[in-house]
C-alpha cells in the first residue's frame, strides 16, 4: 500500500529541506543566501555585499554552509587579525 504524504507533511518536508551542496541545485542555493541575508540592495554601508561574497563558495557548491560559518568563526575567535591583550587594568594592583 502506498502512502501518499498529506499536505501538512508536505509543507514541513519542504520547510526542513536540506540546505546541502548535494541537495540543492545552485539556484536554490542563491535563493538559500539571498533569503538568509536579506536585502543586499537596501541602503546600508555596503557590509551585506561582503556577506554575499563570503558565501560563493557554497553558491558554486565548493563548500558547504559549515565550513563557511566555521572558517569565519575561527578567525573571529582566534583574534588573528585583531589587537593584542595586553592584559586588564585591575591585575596591575
Amino acid at each position: 500500500m502506498l502512502l501518499l504524504p498529506t499536505e501538512r507533511e508536505e509543507l514541513l518536508m519542504e520547510k526542513y529541506k536540506s540546505i546541502l551542496i548535494a541537495d540543492t541545485t545552485r539556484e536554490e542555493r542563491e535563493k538559500i543566501v539571498a533569503e538568509s541575508i536579506g536585502n543586499i540592495d537596501g541602503a546600508c554601508d555596503g557590509c551585506m555585499a561582503g556577506l554575499t561574497d563570503m558565501y560563493q563558495d557554497y553558491i558554486d557548491g565548493k563548500k558547504e554552509i559549515k565550513e563557511i560559518n566555521m572558517a569565519f568563526k575561527a578567525n573571529y575567535e582566534s583574534g588573528a587579525d585583531g589587537p593584542e591583550k595586553t592584559g586588564c587594568g585591575y591585575a596591575d594592583y
